[in-house]
């Protein structure tokens, strides 16, 4: 099937929502028992790390950990938002730079002023979005960022948003009770495809769509490790203890330029590889043989896709043994984690 489908379904009992292009599943979100990225709470400091700049908190839902904060004794209440998840075993990530993000207007608390997404270029709706921007926050310190989606929204929608997501945040930051408490909810799959998957896409509802529309079976496939790149080539994505370890492979392809299409093929593939996994954490890419020369010919294939990525990834570079590191965000749940 050609375009672009958002499915919203469920899974075994679990709310769900994929994306799929021209028939191929390109990201997938489905819920899991732990907190969800974005949930807030009104945390409790337990006891600092020493020489690491961090400190646990106590949350509802178990021990968390904050980086990068001085100065703060035992004791305190503090306002905190999930980040991501956590390694198996470890504290919760969180930042105490809260986001209240919407599909238009994101509200941020402790960065005040008004900005708009760079993609919107044209002066006259820049200008009717700022006046939009300057009317929803008029007497707030706080700050407010409008999003790319707001060029295709109709002016009310924009307006709307952007008061529900002031009126959460005032209503968060204005509560200081000295107990630890969750506050607001992370947004689960389907809030979250409405919220991030803005470009125009059909959306589907109906219960069963998973399966009609062929995303069980891409789900079936992403469980194992294997990735299909074209002319014979393919990738490898496997999760160890320590790091996701991918392996590139030419195929039949004997050519001088085998390697290098495999592995341009693979700078393309592996973010979607990646998100549908729900991998993050170090990762390590054995790339098929190419020359030193075309190293920077991969780096530029593989930034390009990694930009139309919505998981925060750090290109590291180079091993001396030839491999590519990356060290990828912990945004989802990895998949096998969720479905077994």
């Amino acid at each position: 099937m050609k375009g672009r489908q958002i499915l919203l379904d469920h899974i075994e009992g679990r709310e769900a929502a994929a994306l799929m292009v021209d028939g191929i599943l390109h990201d997938v979100l489905i819920d899991g028992d732990a907190p969800r990225p974005g949930t807030i709470y009104r945390a409790v400091t337990d006891r600092p790390v020493k020489g690491q700049g961090g400190v646990f908190l106590k949350t509802p839902d178990g021990s968390a950990y904050l980086r990068g904060v001085k100065g703060i004794g035992q004791g305190e209440t503090l306002h905190v938002q999930v980040t991501g998840y956590a390694e198996p075993g470890k504290a919760i990530p969180v930042t105490h730079k809260i986001l209240f993000k919407s599909r238009y207007a994101i509200v941020t608390p402790d960065a005040p002023g008004l900005n708009l997404s760079r993609s919107i270029r044209d002066d006259d709706l820049r200008d009717s979005l700022l006046e939009l921007a300057h009317e929803g926050m008029e007497g707030s310190t706080m700050g407010l960022i409008l999003r790319s989606a707001c060029a295709g929204a109709e002016p009310d929608e924009v307006a709307d948003d952007i008061a529900a997501m002031r009126r959460l945040a005032e209503d968060v930051t204005a509560d200081m009770v000295a107990s630890p408490e969750l506050l607001v909810e992370g947004d689960g799959p389907h809030v979250l495809a409405w919220r991030d998957w803005v470009d125009p896409a059909d959306v589907v509802t109906e219960a069963g769509c998973f399966e009609s529309h062929g995303a069980l079976d891409s789900l079936d496939a992403a469980r194992g490790a294997h990735v299909t790149l074209g002319e014979g080539a393919s990738l490898f994505v496997e999760a160890t203890r320590a790091l996701i370890a991918v392996d590139v492979n030419t195929g039949a392809d004997g050519s001088f330029a085998a390697g290098l299409k495999a592995n341009l093929a693979c700078a393309r593939a592996l973010p979607i590889a990646l998100r549908v996994r729900g991998l993050g954490g170090q990762i390590t890419i054995d790339l098929a043989p190419m020359p030193k020369k075309e190293r920077r010919t991969f780096e530029a294939a593989l930034r390009a896709a990694l930009r139309r990525d919505d998981v925060d990834t750090v290109m590291a570079g180079w091993t001396p043994l030839g491999h590519y590191e990356l060290q990828r965000k912990r945004a989802r749940l990895p998949l096998t984690e969720v479905l077994g």
